[in-house]
């Protein structure tokens, strides 16, 4: 188990039954880079990532 797998858990269990919008998600992502500006770049990949999953491998 990665370390990090216990933040998702963690998300998960206590959030997992939750409905938000991405617009929610975005906001909150946010509000972490101005409290955390060390993660911009983590949470700029996360964001990217995720934006572009449905996105045709070979574009």
């Amino acid at each position: 188990m990665y370390f990090t797998d216990r933040g998702i858990e963690e998300l998960e269990n206590r959030r997992g039954e939750e409905e938000v919008s991405l617009a929610w998600v975005a906001e909150r992502l946010r509000e972490f880079v101005d409290l955390n500006p060390d993660f911009e770049v983590p949470v700029e990949r996360l964001a990217t990532w995720l934006a572009r999953l449905d996105d045709e491998e070979d574009e």
